[in-house]
């Protein structure tokens, strides 16, 4: 069934989602805070551009949020042009950003006193990912709002999954984040290692990524990594901020996380290289200075 849907947010993730969104049949308003970026967007795709977040969120029963951080997550809906201004009782807001669990509940509570639903559902996946419409989707909230949404959430996911309360979706995240650090380290490690031992690494990654060495980053970076290419998908200044909200989540449920404190470190040394808009997959560049 067709309905108004607002998107705030048209990054290198948020552009192609809203898309996804309008091409399943939806009525879209977008909003961006580079103008030009919405001005692109509403001539690719059908649908129509707002001034602020509020005004986007105006007449919509499905506000959707995918910004960079807390604090702009706080001012796209809270901010004096935010859509809490605007939001109507009964909708549902679904965020997509990866931001902290703290402001996750912090939302919930305010939707639960103010009339509407909240889920936070940051993605994983990648700019691929979101280009293909093929997004993995870790959501927290009450299954009343997930069952609103969920169509309008499947148009950019290939699996969705509410996993509980208000929270736990950007918990989810964290554990995804904190899995990828690990992996892709090893793989660097291995990948230089192999090269350094003269073997054939096209090779050697062929027979392994049939084995239980296997892993979407071996599928998918192994040949880039090899070739000293690193611009193709999340950045090494987006990993580090996602890795920072994980690292100060563990201090207050005190787990602890030496390897992934460990890349981190790694991280902040691709950055002192130039390497902020390089992939994760980079780690292996600190090996080849």
């Amino acid at each position: 069934m067709t309905c108004n849907v607002a998107f705030i947010g048209l990054g290198v993730m948020g552009y192609p989602m809203a898309g996804y969104i309008s091409k399943g049949g939806h009525n879209v308003t977008v909003f961006n805070r580079t103008q030009s970026k919405a001005e692109k967007w509403v001539k690719e795709f059908k649908g129509k551009m707002a001034k602020t977040p509020a005004e986007a969120a105006n007449d919509a029963e499905y506000i959707f949020t995918c910004v960079g951080n807390d604090d702009d997550l706080r001012e796209v809906t809270f901010g004096e042009n935010g859509v809490f201004k605007t939001i109507k009782k009964g909708s549902v807001y679904i965020d997509n950003t990866t931001a902290s669990a703290t402001i996750a509940r912090e939302i919930y509570e305010y939707a639960k006193k103010n009339g509407f639903g909240s889920l936070d559902a940051p993605v994983s996946g990648g700019q691929a990912g979101a280009e293909n419409g093929a997004l993995t989707v870790m959501i927290g909230g009450d299954q009343k709002d997930f069952d609103k949404a969920r169509d309008k959430i499947d148009c950019y996911s290939k699996k969705m999954k509410l996993l509980g309360k208000a929270g736990n979706g950007q918990l989810a995240k964290m554990v995804n984040q904190i899995c990828i650090a690990g992996l892709v380290q090893g793989l660097s490690e291995a990948i230089n290692f192999g090269i350094k031992a003269e073997l054939n690494m096209e090779d050697v990654i062929e027979v392994i990524s049939k084995g239980a060495a296997q892993s979407w980053q071996m599928e998918n970076r192994y040949k880039t990594m090899i070739d000293d290419k690193f611009d193709f998908g999340f950045a090494v200044d987006w990993m580090r901020k996602d890795l920072k909200i994980a690292m100060e989540e563990a201090k207050n449920n005190g787990s602890l996380l030496p390897v992934t404190e460990l890349v981190d470190k790694y991280y902040s040394e691709i950055q002192a290289m130039g390497g902020n808009r390089w992939d994760t997959s980079s780690l292996i560049k600190r090996f080849r200075k």
